[in-house]
């Protein structure tokens, strides 16, 4: 017997907190009757029904996307704009993205079908490293990169501890390249971090999640994890240590 938002994210339906929130909206059945109770859990034997489709479970599958900018990270987009499943068209499977990039940030994100995979890559508390590349207006100084290192206060919350290193300066422009590492995923997180300390973000782009890269990748290009990066990701969600 599982849990039956597990199941759900197991199937590819969605990551498990999405689950959830289809479970408490109503949207599924176990045996034809409707279900809102999280702690309820099913076996192989129950028909299990989302908004009135069966569910069948899927092989699981795992890509490492390297997301143009003008791309929105979601399965949909209510204003037409495309998106991230735009760029695997014959992909059978029921795929999303694992967490997010905004429309004008490019890089790493991994797309598949596995809700348990998503949660491991995503909630903070498994502390998967993502690492990214600021091109900014300014040149922050080094108590101002000091702030980033040791968190900054954002309406929604402290930054948790960051690696900071500068790359490059062009007094010229007057703006910078920075590395910078976090764990977290806040919404625009990185853009804001940075406008916090009055160097704006130019560009962005996330070089590295987990122990994968975009490396020998051009924007718009896909490939499929091997078993062995999965495995990796997942050892690096349960232990901190690459396997």
């Amino acid at each position: 017997m599982e849990r039956l938002q597990k199941v759900l994210a197991q199937a590819g339906v969605a990551s498990r907190r999405k689950s959830e929130t289809l479970i408490v909206a109503g949207k599924v059945k176990v045996n034809g009757v409707v279900v809102t109770e999280l702690g309820t859990k099913v076996s192989s034997s129950d028909r299990v029904e989302v908004e009135g489709v069966q569910l069948v479970k899927e092989t699981y599958v795992y890509f490492l996307l390297y997301k143009p900018r003008g791309i929105i990270s979601t399965v949909d987009d209510e204003k037409g704009r495309k998106t991230v499943l735009d760029l695997f068209p014959q992909i059978e499977q029921r795929i999303f993205p694992v967490g997010r990039l905004d429309y004008d940030t490019s890089g790493v994100i991994i797309m598949t079908n596995d809700g348990d995979f998503s949660y491991l890559m995503t909630h903070p508390k498994f502390g998967i490293k993502k690492k990214y590349i600021a091109k900014v207006k300014g040149i922050p100084g080094r108590e101002a990169l000091r702030k980033l290192e040791t968190g900054i206060d954002l309406e929604d919350g402290k930054t948790a501890p960051a690696h900071v290193k500068m790359q490059s300066v062009d007094k010229k422009s007057e703006t910078a390249l920075i590395e910078i590492t976090i764990h977290e995923g806040k919404n625009r997180q990185v853009r804001r971090m940075f406008d916090a300390i009055g160097c704006p973000v130019q560009k962005l782009r996330r070089e590295s999640f987990g122990n994968v890269t975009t490396h020998g990748m051009n924007a718009g290009e896909a490939r499929e994890l091997t078993k062995h990066e999965v495995k990796q990701l997942r050892v690096l969600a349960e232990t901190g240590k690459i396997g």
